[in-house]
């Protein structure tokens, strides 16, 4: 099998017969080649890529390693396809949801997990989620990239929080308005993907559009069900998008590993992972544009740490802001500013860290602090 250096991608059935019989060097994703109008006898496949993918009866797989192609196969009788091209949408995900009961795909998929694989999987199920979970880091890619809405590449801002912050909560509805701020200054809003804050910050990207007078009426019709647990929380979130259809695009990466918190409902792409590690250190490291942690526990915590080590670094290839949402959690009832601010001493972080209350500062201070690409800080990191 040749090495190639440049690797084309095809997850679509359409572009891969258009190519015609030359894929050398393709990665050919998750696809259903047994109708597929291609020449096989002439098909040159050196350097592919197989990822499984279905053949004709017809086709020799053994013809196709001899031709320099790498063959991985599917995988039988899981509820989710570990070769997936795309990420998740809240359609997806929902399917087969109902007020009467939970036979969603979201479901269905945890219960699998938590049955086969999130204590002590054996090693085709690892496998499988491993491989589940480069697909969707794929699709993130192609989707910050500016590959999916064609819209160039993405300015993320991430908010982190608290899970069980209330849909009443006077932090929920600040981080409402504060995404909705940051959408409509051209940054592209990503939450972990839960309820509380995460929901929150999703929410306020979705309904950027609206007046902040109808987005607190939105705000108020959530609260008759204000956490994840209370009953009518999914319908409540469904009302809305029943009656906002339409918003604008935002990203939600959640994770199985915590599987009994519904996704929400607010984001438009939902980066869905097994492994909740590589889900949280990789949602850290594309937020160039900078974090907000809004008041949280122990997880917000953790979060705050691991943002602050690749600022420390530079591993992410920039140093992004950091900002405290909420003056006394972070003063009062923790000592974490006084902490990031002594260990950011002579690091060009320290002037990236701001601690507000207030929207509007957090937006402008947003927009004047640009994310500092790593090789324009060596000298402080020496």
């Amino acid at each position: 099998m040749t090495r190639c250096s440049v690797v084309r991608e095809f997850d679509s059935l359409d572009r891969l017969v258009r190519h015609g019989v030359n894929l050398n060097c393709t990665v050919i994703q998750g696809l259903d080649l047994r109708k597929a109008a291609l020449d096989w006898e002439g098909l040159e496949c050196d350097g592919a890529v197989f990822l499984g993918c279905l053949f004709p009866a017809s086709v020799s797989v053994f013809s196709l390693l001899e031709k320099g192609a790498l063959i991985f196969p599917s995988f039988p009788h899981l509820p989710y396809n570990p070769y997936r091209p795309e990420l998740y949408t809240r359609e997806e995900l929902m399917k087969g949801w109902t007020p009467d009961g939970d036979d969603s795909v979201d479901k269905r998929i945890y219960d699998h997990f938590v049955a086969h694989g999130k204590k002590e999987p054996d090693i085709v199920e690892a496998l499988a989620e491993r491989l589940h979970d480069h697909a969707i880091d794929d699709g993130l890619t192609d989707l910050l990239e500016g590959r999916i809405e064609q819209d160039g590449r993405k300015k993320v801002v991430s908010v982190m929080g608290g899970h069980g912050t209330g849909r009443d909560s006077e932090a929920f509805r600040k981080v409402v308005h504060l995404t909705r701020r940051l959408t409509l200054e051209g940054y592209f809003i990503a939450s972990g993907g839960g309820p509380g804050i995460m929901e929150a910050a999703n929410l306020g990207a979705y309904l950027a559009d609206l007046s902040v007078e109808e987005l607190d009426r939105v705000v108020d019709g959530l609260a008759v069900a204000p956490k994840y647990d209370s009953p009518g929380y999914v319908e409540a979130g469904q009302r809305v998008i029943a009656q906002y259809p339409t918003g604008h695009s935002s990203l939600a990466v959640p994770t199985w590993f915590y599987g009994h918190e519904p996704t929400n409902l607010f984001s438009a792409h939902v980066a869905k992972y097994f492994s909740n590690s590589i889900r949280e250190d990789g949602l850290l490291a594309i937020s160039h544009y900078g974090i907000i942690f809004a008041p949280g526990s122990g997880g917000t915590t953790q979060e705050i740490f691991q943002d602050a080590c690749q600022n420390h670094y530079a591993t992410a290839g920039v140093v992004s802001p950091m900002v405290f949402f909420g003056k006394d959690r972070y003063t009062i009832e923790t000592p974490l500013w006084t902490t990031i601010n002594q260990l950011a001493e002579g690091r060009h972080y320290k002037e990236l860290l701001l601690l507000s209350d207030e929207v509007e500062e957090i937006v402008e201070f947003i927009k004047s602090h640009p994310p500092v690409p790593s090789d324009g800080v060596k000298s402080l990191l020496a």
